[in-house]
């Protein structure tokens, strides 16, 4: 048997695993009820949530992307350590907040939580679309990585189109049968899976090819020692740059609905809990970026098509490893962006719904908004398949991307949560001009003023529209403008 039929068995093995328990943990729930779908019935433990967290976070980025930054680009790739040890930190106090304005309203969205707070169906229905749009980008993020994995450690049997499709296949599968339930459960699965695999081939990769972690960065600062500094000359990339990213991505964090409707999901000491234990899952990243880094002056860039294809070119190619670790690294990867992609997946259907089709056909009933989030899961999954097969970007910028329109929340739901003058006016015209802002300067223009992030120059100007109109237009609804601010963490 040669070494890719090894692996694709081992893979194709894991994606029945994770089938299994996402198929049995939605097995134990009420199908007709809308709350244990959308929010697990509002009491997952410790355990179960902060897999939940770690892995809606760490994604395909994690096993493809950050390797692939850190051997093309070198020191800026140490933002995603960087924002993902203080992204968090907010959730403390304005997780416990959430979640008793969710358990007191019945909400289990953001559009529902923003839409109650400033009684504006319109506000409601564009984060729908917004949050569509985003999860589409994120959710390609997650496909495009299991393709990667497929095709590169079948040595090109599996084609892009199908290894997509087979992995995503089953996260819609389980996603669309148990809800958050199922995704919490394979999540715990997939991320003890991942953590284990990625210190062990990092490590390995590291001491084969450098004899040591020391020798590596030695060698490194020897060949170019800008490779490792942030604005310095022999950099990647600008002091501002580097800055915005990590500022766009740290607020951007709680914004997504997979995160914040995790305060719905949970009680408000499991919510601390999690935030104080949580940094430690990202300890995981760093040999995954010492992967890129020992790889360079040892690959040459024109050896691959993208940078995100170095882990596994690495493992293939270079070092002609046996297969059952081509198998194993592979689902290592496959574990990563499903345990994003189903958290996503199942996020984005109950936005669509509850913001837009909602406020569109307000008469439907329980049973019936249940069936249209399920079938929500699948015309996702189906767009962001489309942007998969067909779209070209890599897998930190559509990252990016995805974060520089879902940090346009930022501004209305700490404005719910600590100012009763702003009105819902500002938020809209804040929205919508910053999420135009941010897609202008990414997809359109050439380059930033000042080398800001497009999400960031996106959020400043939401901000001052914010500001700005709240001042010229009048706050209806202040009784419940009140509730939101003084309720307690």
């Amino acid at each position: 048997m040669t070494q890719w039929q090894i692996a694709m068995i081992m893979m194709i093995g894991y994606l029945v695993v994770a089938l299994i328990i996402g198929v049995l943990a939605g097995r134990k729930q009420d199908k007709e009820s809308l709350e244990e779908f959308t929010v697990a019935g509002g009491n997952l433990g410790l355990f179960v949530m902060w897999f939940l967290m770690g892995g809606a976070v760490f994604s395909a980025f994690s096993f493809l992307g950050a390797p692939g930054w850190a051997f093309s680009r070198g020191a800026p790739a140490l933002y995603i350590i960087t924002y993902t040890a203080f992204a968090i930190l907010p959730w403390y106090i304005i997780g416990p907040k959430i979640g008793k304005i969710g358990r007191k309203h019945n909400l289990y969205t953001v559009s529902g939580f923003l839409q109650k707070r400033y009684s504006s169906r319109g506000l409601a229905m564009l984060i729908g679309i917004i949050t569509l749009l985003a999860s589409i980008q994120y959710l390609a993020t997650q496909m495009k990585g299991m393709a990667y994995i497929f095709n590169i450690m079948t040595e090109g049997r599996i084609p892009i189109w199908l290894g997509a499709l087979l992995s995503y296949g089953i996260v819609v599968v389980y996603v669309a049968t148990g809800g958050l339930r199922a995704a919490a459960w394979s999540d715990v699965f997939q991320g003890i899976l991942m953590i284990v695999i990625s210190w062990t081939v990092g490590i390995t990769i590291v001491n084969q090819l450098h004899d040591s972690i020391p020798n590596m960065f030695r060698n490194l600062t020897e060949s170019n020692s800008g490779f490792l500094q942030i604005g310095a000359e022999g950099s990647t990339m600008s002091a501002m740059a580097y800055t915005t990213m990590i500022l766009v991505s740290t607020i951007g964090f709680l914004m997504w609905p997979h995160l914040f409707s995790k305060s719905y999901a949970t009680k408000a000491r499991t919510i601390k809990k999690t935030v104080l234990v949580y940094p430690v899952f990202a300890l995981f990243l760093i040999p995954l970026l010492f992967v890129g880094f020992a790889s360079v002056n040892v690959i040459d860039p024109s050896q691959i098509g993208s940078p995100d294809e170095i882990l596994p070119y690495l493992i293939t190619t270079v070092m002609n490893l046996p297969g059952w670790v081509y198998g194993l690294v592979g689902a290592g990867a496959l574990a990563a962006a499903m345990s994003t992609a189903d958290a996503i997946t199942h996020s984005a259907s109950l936005e669509l719904t509850d913001g837009f089709i909602k406020n569109v056909k307000k008469d439907l009933s329980s049973k019936q908004t249940l069936l249209i989030m399920r079938i929500g899961v699948f015309v996702i999954g189906g767009l962001a398949y489309f942007i998969t097969v067909f779209g070209g970007q890599g897998l930190i910028a559509l990252l990016l991307g995805a974060y520089g329109s879902i940090v346009q929340f930022a501004p209305g739901v700490y404005a719910a949560l600590y100012s009763k003058r702003v009105t819902a006016p500002a938020v809209v015209t804040g929205m919508i001009v910053g999420t135009i802002v941010n897609y202008y300067y990414q997809l359109v223009a050439d380059s930033q003023p000042l080398d800001i992030n497009p999400g960031i120059l996106g959020l400043l100007t939401n901000i001052a529209l914010v500001v700005i109109v709240s001042a010229f237009t009048q706050t209806k609804e202040l009784e419940m403008a009140e509730e939101y601010r003084k309720i307690g963490s």
